[in-house]
């Protein structure tokens, strides 16, 4: 009843919507679509990060509206924290977490993902996840005039190598960093997974289509992990112009 009253009573701001948060039952999202909408991306994410009753604190680099710690806190009960770097954004998903009576969960704090490491004590989260810009960022990049999709896509406030170099320095031994990303970077990827100790474990890739090449790649590492990679089955999100059954269930949140 609490939860219903506080989804009606909701004030969105300009521009904003509130959306259902795709099969996760009474859970809502408040978004701008001008500033962007969640994707695929965080949904696979969420979706593939191994978060389970073991789970202990959690942390979301670049959280954007919190669908993430959103769609985790159904698969744990796990401290999560989401960190966010642009005031309209963290503002949007501070309410989103008020807005699911997850305050007791979720925190979601302003800052720089860079600055993490003096924030928290190393080693102080034993899942990390992460949907970090996908492009390179170069004065001749075709960026999007929307500040907010551009600092979201394109490497402009962070790099890879310090994304990965942070999770690295704040995971425990043992602990898991996952992240989805493009499969065009991957030998990058592995690079800078490698220079800080982190370890695949377990791989996939997502394709369009059968017969289509993929499109993301999603990877979960295990910090000082033995080597031992387990390449799973390709992920097809569409069939005979539909949403694959596989693709269905996860966007349902049914297990697959």
């Amino acid at each position: 009843m609490i939860k219903t009253q506080m989804v009606t009573m909701t004030k969105l701001k300009n521009d904003e919507v509130l959306n259902d948060l795709l099969g996760f039952k009474n859970m809502k999202i408040i978004q701008n679509p001008k500033m962007f909408n969640f994707s695929l991306d965080s949904t696979l994410l969420a979706y593939f990060a191994p978060a389970n009753h073991h789970t202990k604190r959690i942390l979301d680099l670049g959280t954007g509206f919190a669908p993430v710690p959103l769609m985790l806190s159904q698969k744990t009960k796990a401290t999560i924290i989401g960190v966010e770097l642009q005031d309209e954004v963290f503002d949007i998903a501070k309410r989103n977490i008020d807005l699911n009576n997850l305050n007791h969960q979720i925190t979601i704090i302003q800052d720089d993902i860079k600055n993490l490491t003096t924030r928290f004590d190393k080693k102080s989260f034993d899942l990390i996840v992460c949907n970090p810009p996908f492009f390179k960022y170069q004065e001749n990049s075709n960026i999007n005039k929307n500040q907010y999709k551009t600092i979201a896509r394109h490497e402009l406030k962070i790099k890879l190598k310090e994304v990965i170099e942070t999770a690295s320095k704040l995971l425990i031994d043992n602990g898991r960093f996952t992240m989805v990303h493009r499969p065009e970077r991957l030998s990058e990827i592995i690079f800078h997974l490698s220079a800080n100790h982190l370890t695949i474990k377990r791989l996939r890739y997502v394709h369009p289509r059968p017969h289509e090449d993929a499109m993301m790649i999603l990877i979960d590492c295990k910090k000082h992990g033995n080597t031992g990679l387990k390449v799973l089955p390709p992920l097809f999100v569409h069939e005979n112009n539909d949403y694959s059954k596989e693709a269905k269930a996860i966007f349902n949140n049914e297990r697959v």
